[in-house]
């Protein structure tokens, strides 16, 4: 049965149909091989973009902690610099040895000679040692 109908199709349609198939495969494969590539390309344009963004990104970054490491550092000998200048401020020092002497009971006239302020500065002195006291 199988045998009479195979007998009635001619030789060459199978070899068609191989060739058919194969020309599909070759045509579904060429696609294939253009979209694969077309997505590579696709992917290392967005790893190039992705790549420059991280550089900038990590410069940037890089800049700001230098700048920030600078501005800690100025920041610290500008502290260094006022307690320095605190320090060494005669009128500070003679501003704390009028309050130790109105502590002590130095009236205006003491703190005056012994401090060398002026008489509103040793008014004021006084005065504030006094309100502290009370």
């Amino acid at each position: 049965m199988f045998a009479d109908i195979f007998a009635e199709i001619p030789q060459w349609v199978p070899w068609i149909l191989v060739a058919a198939a194969l020309s599909l495969l070759v045509a579904q494969i060429v696609l294939q091989g253009r979209q694969l590539r077309g997505l590579q390309a696709a992917l290392k344009s967005r790893c190039d973009i992705l790549g420059r963004e991280l550089h900038a990104t990590a410069s940037t970054g890089m800049g700001v902690g230098q700048r920030l490491v600078t501005c800690e550092r100025q920041l610290y000998e500008l502290r260094t610099t006022i307690e320095e200048m605190r320090q060494n401020d005669p009128l500070r020092v003679s501003y704390d040895e009028a309050a130790r002497l109105v502590d002590l009971g130095a009236d205006i006239d003491d703190l005056m000679n012994t401090c060398g302020i002026s008489r509103p500065e040793a008014e004021l002195v006084s005065a504030l040692k006094k309100r502290q006291a009370a």
